[in-house]
Parts: C-alpha cells; sequence; structure tokens
C-alpha cells in the first residue's frame, strides 16, 4: 500500500475516533444522528481506500453495505419509528455534566490507545496499529456512552458506534472477511434499530419519556 493512501487512510480513521468523541459530548438528539451517520461515512471511506491500497474486493463489499445500512437504512429507521418530539429536544440527560464527560472520554481513549497500542505493535505494521487501536478506543467511547446517557436513542447509537470501532479495527485484522457474514450483519444491524425505535417509540407514547432514569423511576414507583 502507497504511502499516500496509508495517511489518507489514517486521516480516516482519526477522523473516525474524532466523531466518536463527538458524541460523547454532543448535546442535541439530531446532532448526535448526525455525527454516528458521518463516523460511519468516514469507516466506508476507510474501508474503500484499504480496498484500493491491498486490493481487496471484499472491503470494496464492506464500505458498500455500510453505507446502505448505517448512513441511509438505520437513520431512516429511526426518524420514521420515533416522534420529531424526540430529536427536536436541544439537552439530553446524561449522568455526568458535559465538561466532565469530555475529561473521562479523553481519559479513557488515551488509557486505551496505551493498553492495546503494545500489544498490536508486536503483530507489525504501522495501519494495523492505527486501526486496531482508534477501533478499541472507538469501542470504549460507545460503551462510555452508553454508560452516561439517560435517553434510550442516545444509548442506542452508542452501541451502533461500538460496532463502527470493532470495524475499524477488524477491516484492518482481517481485510478479507466473508460476504455472508457482512449481508448478516447488514440486515441484522437495520432490524435491530427498527425493533427498538419502535419499542422506544411505544414508549414514549404510553410514559411521555425515554430517559432511562424516568423509567427506573416509573418502575420503582
Amino acid at each position: 500500500m502507497s504511502a499516500a493512501l496509508s495517511a489518507i487512510d489514517a486521516l480516516f480513521a482519526v477522523l473516525v475516533g474524532l466523531a466518536a468523541l463527538g458524541l460523547v459530548i454532543s448535546r442535541q438528539m439530531a446532532a448526535l444522528l448526525r455525527l454516528f451517520v458521518w463516523q460511519s461515512i468516514l469507516l466506508a471511506a476507510s474501508a474503500t481506500t484499504l480496498a484500493v491500497g491491498l486490493p481487496s474486493g471484499h472491503l470494496y463489499f464492506f464500505a458498500a453495505v455500510t453505507v446502505a445500512s448505517k448512513v441511509i437504512a438505520i437513520p431512516l429507521v429511526l426518524r420514521s419509528t420515533l416522534s420529531r418530539e424526540i430529536y427536536a429536544r436541544r439537552e439530553i440527560d446524561q449522568v455526568v455534566s458535559i465538561p466532565m464527560s469530555l475529561l473521562a472520554a479523553a481519559a479513557l481513549a488515551i488509557v486505551g490507545w496505551a493498553m492495546v497500542r503494545p500489544l498490536v505493535v508486536a503483530l507489525g505494521g504501522s495501519l494495523l496499529v492505527l486501526h486496531v487501536s482508534l477501533g478499541v478506543v472507538v469501542l470504549l467511547l460507545g460503551a462510555f456512552t452508553i454508560v452516561v446517557r439517560r435517553e434510550a436513542v442516545a444509548q442506542l447509537l452508542g452501541l451502533l458506534v461500538m460496532e463502527n470501532g470493532a470495524f475499524l479495527a477488524g477491516v484492518a485484522l482481517v481485510p478479507d472477511m466473508t460476504s455472508i457474514v457482512e449481508v448478516a450483519i447488514a440486515i441484522d444491524v437495520p432490524i435491530v434499530a427498527l425493533v427498538i425505535g419502535l419499542l422506544i417509540r411505544t414508549i414514549h407514547n404510553e410514559v411521555g419519556t425515554t430517559s432511562v432514569g424516568g423509567l427506573s423511576e416509573l418502575k420503582d414507583g
């Protein structure tokens, strides 16, 4: 793989990580969804760059599947199943403040990078080191988003970001993933998003909130 393509791929991979950080600090539900879409576009762009440089037909297919499922299908499913009121909210409840979330996320990213990088260096290749290290960081930031957000929709997006992190590492570790697995994931994820979206809409209609804390209070009551 040429130095130019490696540099372009590295840029896309870093931007995927920055998008995950943006999800941690964003206050608006609509902004969360936009960040997830852009992160998925960047993931597909990274896979396409790798496909050109390696080359690998499987990575072209993976990029197409990512765009179809996460850039098109999932946003359409969520927008069609969830009420406008959910996306109109300017403030999203979360366990800790935005500044504290940013500090915690930065610390988590540094720790994750420091722990994984020495293990991956032994496998060789700067491209592999970057992808796997950033993939683990994105996965951790997605998990952190699930923990600190109180809104069910934001937690769903955190789960999908974790999947993007796993794929960011996977495209470098196993560039020749079988098409069967890719198709299964492409079908699976939108279905899960549809089911969760319908569930969240039903809860919102019945209870008037999608805050996990509010739902816990109803249970206790």
